[in-house]
């Protein structure tokens, strides 16, 4: 029933309630309910010209109207004599039946009505709290619906993943002249799966293909399928297929797949989940229901690929997956230039350098980091954004909010500048290390009583035994300037030392650097995209108690060796420590210039 007959039906009703009403209202008018004594006075004086007599009432029809309009007399009780006496009077009577079928009806529909009426109003609210829409509508889709340029998003808008952009190129053209693309007996993907790391711009990516085909764009998650009924998931699979068929060329977009397609039986200590299990194998029917020439796409997107069911994988349904990663740095570049569309910037700002310091940012990062440089500035009340606001934005969401109100005792400053300026020193004395941009003894975040920001200026994707031991022994120069200079240790390693040992435990037991354990992975591989705790692992070795042992000994080798050449390197650039620790304790912040000045006499190792 659309909008426009329930206007015409409400009109009809309300017509029909100012009609009852008005009817009452005239008949009131008339009558005047007196006491059965008035009655029979009004008898005796002879003003009734004609009685009806019912089963409750006797009504008297007046020879002459009186003052306030009133035409007839109503009693409310009857006399068993009254025919009797009326004769009396020579006045015309009669009896009449009262009909009392409506008022018996709505004696029990108006309740019932009323019972009902509260009913669906408790529940619709329920329902709303739930995310189920109306009672009628559980089964219905609730895919959010994009017609055509309605998407507001193009090509041109999304940077930095030129190499995804080209794979969904042939879908657009498909979409748009599926018989020319189809003259040589190709078809195209049923199903493309967008696969990367969070904030990679994978949703922006399958809206973007809609706004370049111009084609309708259905567009939902996939824990908007399962609720708490039993069938509604299956159900709302079926009508959601349906609607695309009926405005075909379409796509369906499913985000969050990995919420859908969970592999059915995957974790069977848990229990099963029947209802989702039924909403998968919905989603597998239909996939394999539709015909590739009919214009119909489906893409999804998940940050979790290895926990889908395989069934969902396998050629015919999603048979193409396309790589949306974190951008390389001539990507960072071009998605920088699509979010300073919106900012005031300074000309000098030259974004190959702001991209330069943010390697391994997502698109979603670049775009957080463009928005808190643009804030800094505000603050500021700067007229544009300048590279030391990036700066800023960059240390802010790296190492976190300063906390100028944590005051920290001498003693604590001057050990936190000495651990400080030793992983400095160790990252400029080492060949292969990243450059170091700022140190600083202001605190940030939740626990850093300083910060040392390093960061790289190129993309790396292989990294040797000796670079690897770079690594290391940057994260122990705090230590190892600690047990140099005060001659005991702190605390404030614990973060480094487990990096550390994560970076040793890795060289020994996955990249199989050590000699005497050999060529082995004697680790699983942890998930591609997200290295979660708690996650089940693929692949792997086993070993036995004595390798086990083996590789703990040959972690607490390379990290005591490591350590050893570290604080023998400082034990050489003692002065040089000295130095650059008591103009960090002056000055609490060093940039790079400054850094580099205190380094000049720096001997390397």
């Amino acid at each position: 029933m659309d909008r426009k007959t329930r206007w015409n039906i409400s009109y009809w009703l309300m017509a029909l309630a100012v009609l009852f009403l008005w009817q009452s209202w005239n008949t009131a008018r008339q009558v005047e309910s007196v006491p059965y004594s008035e009655f029979e006075q009004a008898l005796a004086q002879n003003r009734v010209a004609e009685v009806v007599i019912g089963d409750q009432t006797v009504t008297g029809i007046l020879k002459t109207p009186e003052a306030n309009g009133k035409t007839l007399l109503v009693a409310t009780r009857v006399e068993p004599d009254l025919a009797g006496r009326l004769e009396k009077y020579g006045v015309r009577y009669s009896r009449v039946i009262e009909s009392t079928w409506l008022r018996d009806i709505l004696s029990w529909i108006v309740p019932t009505l009323f019972f009902v009426g509260i009913w669906f109003f408790v529940f619709r609210k329920f329902a709303e709290k739930q995310g189920m829409g109306g009672f009628m509508s559980i089964g219905q889709s609730r895919a959010k619906v994009y017609v055509e340029k309605e998407t507001g998003v193009r090509f041109d808008d999304v940077a930095g993943v030129d190499e995804a952009k080209e794979e969904l190129r042939e879908v657009i053209e498909f979409l748009k002249n599926p018989k020319e693309y189809g003259r040589l007996g190709a078809r195209v993907p049923k199903g493309v799966l967008l696969v990367g790391p969070p904030g990679t711009g994978k949703t922006l990516l399958a809206r973007a293909v809609a706004g370049e085909a111009e084609v309708p764009f259905f567009s939902i998650s996939g824990s908007e399928f399962v609720e708490m009924f039993v069938g509604v998931g299956a159900a709302r699979v079926r009508d959601l297929f349906e609607q695309a068929r009926q405005r075909a060329p379409a796509i369906i977009f499913i985000d969050e797949l990995d919420a859908l397609g969970r592999a059915r039986g995957a974790f069977p200590g848990i229990g099963g989940h029947d209802e989702k299990e039924q909403t998968l194998n919905q989603l597998l029917v239909e996939m394999d229901g539709f015909d590739s020439g009919s214009g119909l796409v489906i893409l999804s997107a998940t940050n979790r690929p290895e926990i889908l069911d395989p069934a969902l994988l396998r050629a015919g349904r999603f048979d193409r997956q396309v790589l949306v990663d974190r951008p390389d740095k001539k990507g960072r570049v071009d998605v920088l230039k699509v979010h300073v569309r919106k900012i005031r910037l300074a000309p000098a700002v030259e974004l190959e350098q702001v991209a330069a310091l943010t390697t391994g940012f997502s698109g979603a990062d670049l775009a957080n980091l463009v928005n808190e440089a643009a804030l800094m500035a505000t603050r500021r009340h700067a007229e544009d954004v300048t590279l030391e606001d990036f700066t800023r934005a960059i240390e802010r969401i790296v190492a976190g909010l300063e906390k100028k109100n944590r005051l920290l005792s001498p003693q604590e400053r001057e050990r936190v500048a000495y651990h400080e300026m030793g992983h400095a020193l160790t990252a400029l004395a080492l060949p292969g290390a990243d450059p170091v941009h700022k140190v600083s003894i202001i605190p940030r975040g939740i626990g850093a009583l300083g910060y040392t920001i390093q960061r790289p200026t190129e993309d790396r994707f292989l990294l040797t035994r000796a670079e690897l031991e770079v690594r290391i022994a940057v994260l122990l120069g705090g230590r190892a300037a600690e047990k140099l200079i005060f001659g005991d240790l702190s605390t404030g390693a614990a973060d480094d030392l487990a990096k550390a040992t994560d970076i040793a435990r890795d060289m020994i037991t996955r990249y199989g650097m050590d000699e005497a354990l050999g060529y082995v992975a004697w680790e699983a591989q942890p998930p591609r995209f997200l290295d979660l705790p708690g996650m089940p692992q693929q692949g792997g070795g086993r070993m036995s108690e004595a390798t086990a042992r083996q590789i703990d000994a040959a972690i607490r080798h390379l990290i005591g060796d490591v350590f050893s050449r570290t604080l023998q390197l400082l034990e050489k650039n003692r002065g040089v420590l000295e130095h650059a620790a008591q103009e960090l304790l002056v000055h609490e912040t060093l940039d790079e210039a400054a850094i580099g000045q205190l380094a000049k006499g720096l001997v390397h190792g």
